[in-house]
């Protein structure tokens, strides 16, 4: 039996069930934001407490981040009435868009640029080589991993998953904390059903690395949701080699990959913007003028 999204102001927990109905909504956002993919709902449901609901012609995401409730509208904007009711209920408006950021600037919301969350632009053509000074430090480490070890690349399919599911158990055990350990675990188990792709890669056949993500922003980017890898300490170079290596076998159709936000971490930050991103993806939150 098909399941039903709940109508506002019931809310229904994320299920597989709404794939069908959700996945082809989110394929069809213009403006390629991170989140807003089935797959990034889905997996990061427990993470954020997202919770979904039907509110006239389009459907009103919920959730909380450190017990502060908020609320997204990934599609349509509800009319004003019921978007002043979801700013009383929840407080703050996650995940504005720049078109939606016009609209409500309209209707007198404060709408604040939320940094944290931008999302990294890269262009893939400058992946696939490195070149140029920007580049030099990446260049060297890519080519020293190339240089030092014998590896060998694979499309991500089932029979490998659980070769990927032995790197991340490797990484979590560095890495001391679950960070998004059960979302990419999850990712692993269900690719599949959440037609997300990637690749792994191996050491003298020992897998050290692996990436899953999906495409996004009408097909010119591709997101990378998840990439994991062995000790840097072990393998020198590794993610150099990981984001070069997807980059060149990932369609040239694809302007740009999209490394998602940092979250506001100083040391995130420092390393993605090492990669030279050429954008960002802007997202906003709003809430009602005091």
């Amino acid at each position: 039996m098909k399941k039903m999204i709940a109508q506002y102001p019931q809310f229904s927990d994320i299920s597989l069930g709404f794939r069908n109905a959700l996945h082809p909504l989110f394929k069809g956002l213009p403006e390629g934001i991170s989140e807003f993919t089935f797959a990034g709902i889905y997996l990061f449901r427990n993470t954020h407490n997202y919770k979904i609901a039907q509110a006239e012609n389009t459907y009103i995401l919920s959730g909380k981040d450190m017990g502060e409730p908020f609320f997204m509208c990934p599609f349509q904007l509800p009319a004003n009435n019921l978007l002043n009711e979801l700013f009383d209920k929840f407080k703050t408006f996650k995940a504005v868009t720049e078109s939606q950021k016009t609209h409500l600037e309209e209707y007198g919301f404060t709408v604040l640029e939320d940094r944290d969350n931008f999302d990294y632009l890269y262009s893939r053509s400058e992946f696939t080589d490195f070149g140029g000074r920007k580049f030099h430090k990446k260049r060297n480490l890519f080519l020293n991993f190339v240089k030092h070890q014998q590896w060998e690349g694979k499309p991500l399919l089932d029979e490998y998953v659980p070769h990927a599911l032995e790197v991340l158990e490797q990484w979590k055990a560095v890495q001391q904390i679950e960070a998004d350990y059960l979302s990419a675990k999850e990712a692993l188990e269900k690719m599949e059903l959440l037609q997300l792709c990637g690749g792994i890669y191996y050491v003298r056949e020992k897998p050290v690395a692996w990436c899953l993500g999906e495409e996004l922003g009408l097909g010119k980017s591709f997101v990378l949701h998840f990439a994991k890898a062995l000790r840097p300490d072990r393998y020198k170079g590794i993610y150099q080699f990981l984001n070069q290596n997807f980059a060149s076998i990932l369609p040239e159709k694809y302007e740009y990959i999209n490394l998602e936000q940092d979250l506001g971490d100083t040391g995130l930050r420092q390393s993605k913007a090492s990669y030279n991103p050429v954008g960002f993806v802007k997202k906003y939150k709003a809430v009602k003028k005091v």
